[in-house]
Parts: structure tokens; sequence; C-alpha cells
């Protein structure tokens, strides 16, 4: 038996509560997870996992033994990447799950450069903005807009995303160009809603000027949970958006997008980079962590930092 193969076994049933699940994250078969356990059972001699037909239920001294492992592990992988070369060129692969427009327009144009600063890094990148159970799907890390809701996780407030009201020239030819934002609750005018996959609809967008504040939830005729059908949405003239800037921009240039309400601030959008509070932060981690943070700062309108 391998100590350390058969810590990690356990420690990924316990983590994701399933042989199953375990041997799909470790990519080995469920037969020889139950094997690692079995056998770090017997060399221990107690029981760590009790095992039903429906569910496993770490004992008392699993539970023990599980924080016991996390922490070796971590040295581990702490003493590997100590080692001069490894520091220089942290290795291995790395799952994270980032917003379709961000991976799209801010971070996958950036990535040639990461690429060859780490090439010995694979990064299997999730584009969504699906909740992820990082856990049981065994994602290293994934970056949100707006507050991240388990607060299980460990977050770190990577910028803030300035936020405009935009509409297409088609919308504002057919209901009418807004002079001010209560107007967008007149029956003629309609919003794009972004459907939050962890919270339900957004919450309501309130616009500011001097001491004037005016809470819009506005009636749609569309919801959806992408990022980029969101924009695509607004594009064809469904609606008016909150954009970040980003998103925009390109679009403002080029006469398809009018911006609304310039004189009116909207608060910005949090962005966060969240991983599991009992997921050690390798070298490869904390490297993504701090190109991430760069990239956005350079790329993305930025408001204020965390």
């Amino acid at each position: 038996m391998d100590r350390i193969d058969a810590m990690q076994a356990f420690a990924r049933v316990v983590e994701t509560g399933s042989f199953t699940k375990a041997a799909d994250t470790l990519r080995i078969s469920k037969t020889r997870v139950t094997q690692l356990v079995q056998q770090l059972e017997a060399r221990l001699r107690v029981k760590l996992l009790n095992r039903t037909t429906r569910k496993v239920v770490v004992t008392a001294d699993g539970a023990a033994y599980y924080e016991r492992v996390l922490r070796l592990l971590a040295d581990i992988d702490d003493a590997e990447t100590s080692l001069s070369g490894a520091a220089a060129a942290p290795r291995g692969r790395l799952r994270v799950d980032v917003p379709s427009p961000l991976a799209r327009l801010v971070l996958i144009p950036a990535l040639p450069a990461f690429c060859e600063r780490y090439p010995e890094l694979q990064l299997d990148l999730g584009v969504s903005d699906r909740r992820v159970d990082l856990i049981g799907e065994n994602v290293d890390c994934v970056i949100r807009g707006g507050p991240i809701a388990d607060p299980s996780l460990v977050a770190r407030h990577i910028g803030d995303l300035a936020l405009g009201a935009y509409a297409s020239p088609a919308y504002l030819q057919r209901a009418g160009v807004p002079a001010h934002p209560r107007e967008l609750d007149d029956a003629r005018h309609r919003i794009v809603r972004f459907q939050w996959p962890r919270a339900g609809q957004a919450p309501a967008q309130t616009l500011q000027r001097g001491g004037e504040q005016v809470p819009l939830q506005g009636r749609y005729v569309v919801a959806v949970d992408d990022g980029n059908a969101y924009l695509a949405a607004g594009l064809a003239g469904l609606g008016v958006l909150w954009l970040p800037q980003y998103m925009a921009r390109a679009h403002a240039e080029r006469g398809e997008l009018v911006r609304l309400f310039a004189d009116w601030r909207l608060p910005p959008m949090p962005l966060y980079l969240a991983y599991p509070p009992n997921r050690h932060v390798s070298a490869k981690l904390r490297v993504f962590i701090d190109w991430v943070a760069e990239v956005v700062g350079r790329e993305a309108p930025v408001v204020g930092r965390g």
C-alpha cells in the first residue's frame, strides 16, 4: 500500500461523501479507492468510515485522522514546491471555473502569457455561471461576480467592476430613450433579467445621483443564467441591460449599445475568487490567483479593491 495514495483516497471520500465520486475525481476505479481505504483502516486498526447503501459517514476517529491527513498532505506539497526548481515552475493540473464573459473577453486573451510563464501547468477551465460544487467536482477555485453565497468558502476580493445601463438602438427606437431611471418602470420599457443560479432572480438595481436614489426591478420578457446570453439578449433589443464596462465597451464603440443615464451611478459589482477552506493553497493555485488579480486589474475597469 502506498500510504500517500491511501491518505489521498480517504480524504477525497470524506470530502465527496462517496467512494464513486472520490474515484471519479482521482481518476481511478472505485474498487481501487475501496482497497486503499480498507488497507489504511487495517494498518491503523481503526474504523475510519461507516458505509451504508446510501451514504458514507466519517467516524469520530476518521474525522480526527482526516484533519491530520490534510495537514500532512499540505506539508508534502509545500516540501515539493519549496525546492528551487519547483517553486520557480509550478506544475500539475489546476481546475477552475469562471464566468463566460470574463473568460472570453479578459482571461483567455491573456492566457498565452500565463502559459508561457508556467509551461508545466495544465489549466482545466470550466466556463459557466452555474453554481459549482468545488469539493464534489474537485474544482480548485471559482471566480464569480457578486457576493459569494456559500459562507464555507474562502473568498478573495479581486476587484470591483464598474457597471452601466445599456440598450440597443433598436430597443430605444421602439420603446423610446428614457430620460430618468424611473421611466424604466413604465409599461413600454423592459429589462433583460439575469437569473443568478445560486439565488434566483437578481436583486433590484439602485441608481444614484447626488442624494437621489432610484431602486429598479423592472419588467422583463426574458431571463437568462449565462453572461454571454444576457449580452446577446440586450444586443437583440429585448431590454435594458446592467453591464460591466468591460463587456459593453466594444459594443458601445461600434454603436451596437447606447449608454443610458451617464450621470447616474450604479453600485459596482464585486468580483471574488473562492476556494474550499480545506483546500491547501498550493504553489500552482497561488500563482493563478495572483495572475487573475493582475489581469483583472489591468484589463477590466476596477472601481476599488478589498
